[in-house]
């Protein structure tokens, strides 16, 4: 079963807006056994729509149209299907409530731009937005069934987890797709494909796929296997996830959509631990990262910003004459600023970074994209040098990523 997604809008191809749908879309599609063969973006442009459209209905059962259904003059897609399934539009009455529902609720003038969104294509079955004023269409034509749907991410999330995938479930035979996926951090792809060559090799004769997902700092391993029912598939998967944690397990940090801040904070829970940072060059990052989790607030007590030297003087009390002797950039002030938040705050952990995110600052001795972090906790504390890139923003990620994997690594070894 094979799906392609064509996403529409000038703001996606000058950059002008971040292309989610695609990503979230083949996401989707992949745990229900659909495979996502392409996923294109064009302009809001009539020829291309309908080219796009013919190659797409031509090589897949199932084609997802995102974006140019707005009230405004840009928005023609809404227009171009109907040409394209010659058909014509007609007021739907459902359609037009809701609409008038939604900007009665907000206290909104409705124009009559909003009005004619309530007009849609006679031939379509509509699939109401409650979120929004475009409606969703799904056309069939040649066995191939084409989704028409607003390019608001959220919109077209909840229309089609409320409504598409049961028609599609309904609509079509799915294989049974499992897929797994293991997160590693602290070793290149090229390193660990070396490592686990011969484990490998030897998944094809158990029928799974390896796809390696390399993002700064990490690599996934993401198993897929298409043989099976899905108890035999979760079985062979167990099996391939035990060898290869046998190979290189200390680099491993969970799986699927499990997260190092994720990771840390069941860590913490389980002992009944608690944290807190202390944060130079990451500039509040690791803070961020440990509050986007549900519940972090059980286990972290807060953090200090220390960019500027004075505040680590004045807030977290380190010495002046230590930052002069050894550097701010140095596993002694690392260390201090640990053991110094972890006090502070009464924590059970303290966590602190301190290096050169750059581009500037850089010396002889420190290059940018030095990095010292530091754990304090019950066992004392520990350091830990990093050398990153030149890229800034990739420095600051890579570190606060780094930070959270140490401070794993010490939890687990209390």
């Amino acid at each position: 079963m094979q799906a392609e997604i064509i996403c529409i809008g000038d703001e996606l191809l000058i950059g002008q807006t971040i292309n989610t749908n695609a990503a979230w879309l083949g996401e989707r599609f992949s745990a229900m056994g659909i495979r996502v063969q392409r996923a294109i973006t064009i302009s809001d442009n009539r020829q291309e729509i309908i080219r796009a459209m013919d190659e797409s209905g031509a090589r897949s059962s199932i084609v997802v149209i995102t974006g140019g259904l707005g009230p405004t003059k840009d928005d023609i897609t809404k227009t171009t299907l109907c040409e394209y399934f010659s058909t014509h539009l007609v007021m739907n009455d459902e359609a037009a409530t809701r609409i008038a529902q939604f900007f009665s609720e907000r206290g909104l003038p409705m124009l009559e731009a909003n009005i004619q969104q309530a007009a849609l294509p006679a031939s379509c079955t509509v699939i109401q937005n409650f979120r929004g004023t475009a409606c969703g269409m799904w056309f069939e034509r040649n066995e191939v069934v084409y989704i028409a749907m607003p390019g608001v991410p959220y919109e077209m999330q909840s229309m089609m987890e409320n409504e598409v995938f049961e028609k599609l479930r309904l609509r079509f035979e799915r294989p049974v797709i499992m897929h797994r996926t293991i997160l590693t951090i602290g070793i290149g792809e090229s390193n660990m494909a070396e490592i686990i060559a011969d484990w490998e090799n030897s998944l094809s004769a158990v029928g799974i796929s390896l796809a390696y997902l390399p993002s700064p700092g990490s690599v996934k391993l993401r198993m897929s296997i298409y043989i099976g029912d899905s108890a035999e598939q979760e079985q062979v998967l167990n099996t391939k996830e035990e060898e290869l944690n046998a190979l290189i397990g200390d680099y491993v940090y969970g799986r699927d959509k499990e997260t190092l801040q994720s990771i840390v904070g069941k860590l913490l829970l389980n002992i009944g631990a608690s944290l807190s940072v202390a944060e130079s060059c990451t500039g509040g990052k690791i803070s961020h990262l440990l509050t986007t989790v549900p519940g972090s607030s059980k286990y972290f007590k807060g953090s200090i910003v220390s960019y500027f030297n004075a505040i680590k003087e004045q807030e977290l009390g380190i010495s002046s004459v230590l930052i002069e002797k050894h550097n701010v950039v140095s596993r002694e002030v690392a260390e201090a600023m640990a053991m110094a938040v972890r006090n502070k705050f009464r924590t059970e952990f303290g966590l602190s970074t301190t290096g050169i995110a750059g581009p500037l600052g850089e010396t002889a001795e420190i290059p940018v994209g030095s990095v010292w972090v530091a754990v304090a906790g019950p066992g004392g504390v520990k350091s830990k040098l990093f050398r990153f890139g030149k890229n800034r923003e990739l420095n600051i990620d890579m570190a606060s990523n780094a930070a959270l994997n140490e401070l794993r690594k010490e939890i687990l070894a209390t």
